[in-house]
């Protein structure tokens, strides 16, 4: 999931931010052939994420650097645990540590936090999903972090999968009745290769859906009373997922209720990053 030239150009671009026309302190205090060896150590436990884009930011600023791993993406880390080394030139190591710890508390952030909501669906089938809520131009990793915490993704975006929304479904009633089932024609019209899902605010859109042969139905703010209808309702002629008022603590009363999917985009646009510290030895 991670292209080089993504992580390259993303790297340069934040080299470019930060660095400029150089690291006035660093230069000025650090000597020039000063060596050193730093470790990258969480200071609370959390997923593994990001590391490969901390790498490249080191080689894009000095290719003689060392970069060592101490953990694989997606593994387990526990507060004080070395994530990886790093050992090379102390003023490209010091120029280099804010982005880098910047790169690595925002996917491990992510990661974490979708762990936490795997881990609260115990032994159930329903799988946490994330949404297209990322920031613009990240997307690729911010997914990445994603599926590292044990999550998988939703669509990427507007080309790889039809989703009638609840605005596209308001905007086809003004052309005339039974808006949801001529949006999916429409949309089989125009995109045949193309999956189909129908965000439904009421048990009756349900129907209307499954009527129209959509393959998914997204559920959006019901209660579990709604959303166990529905899946009786379905009877499994549809994927169904849950969206809209998702939290960490309501997901143990989501597991048993025999959704296929429940989609949170809190993993992608509101979570702390992690506490991350680069330590030299």
């Amino acid at each position: 999931m991670l292209n080089p030239i993504m992580l390259k150009n993303l790297c340069r671009t934040a080299i470019a931010e930060d660095v400029g026309a150089g690291d006035a302190t660093t230069l000025s205090v650090i000597p020039k052939d000063l060596q050193i060896t730093a470790h990258m150590v969480p200071r609370e436990n959390c997923v593994c994420a990001g590391l490969p884009l901390a790498e490249t930011l080191f080689a894009e600023l000095d290719p003689s650097i060392s970069f060592e791993y101490g953990l694989r993406e997606g593994e387990r880390c526990v507060k004080g645990q070395i994530m990886a080394t790093i050992s090379g030139a102390a003023r490209s190591i010091l120029t280099g540590e804010r982005i880098a710890l910047n790169f690595v508390q925002r996917y491990c952030g992510i990661a974490t936090s979708a762990h936490k909501y795997v881990d609260a669906l115990g032994d159930s089938k329903t799988i946490i999903l994330d949404t297209r809520k990322t920031t613009p131009g990240l997307r690729a990793l911010e997914k990445y972090a994603v599926r590292m915490g044990g999550g998988q993704n939703h669509r990427f975006g507007l080309y790889d999968r039809v989703m009638i929304k609840d605005n596209h479904r308001e905007l086809a009633k003004l052309t005339g009745p039974d808006s949801i089932q001529r949006a999916v024609q429409a949309c089989r019209t125009r995109f045949p290769e193309l999956e189909v899902e129908v965000e439904a605010d009421t048990l009756e859109e349900v129907a209307a859906a499954l009527e129209a042969k959509a393959e998914y139905i997204l559920l959006d703010n019901m209660t579990n009373e709604q959303m166990s209808e529905a899946v009786v309702l379905t009877a499994k002629r549809a994927k169904l997922e849950a969206s809209g008022g998702i939290t960490l603590e309501r997901i143990p009363s989501l597991a048993r209720l025999g959704l296929d999917f429940i989609s949170v985009g809190a993993l992608t646009h509101s979570v702390p990053s992690i506490d991350i510290g680069l330590d030299v030895v």
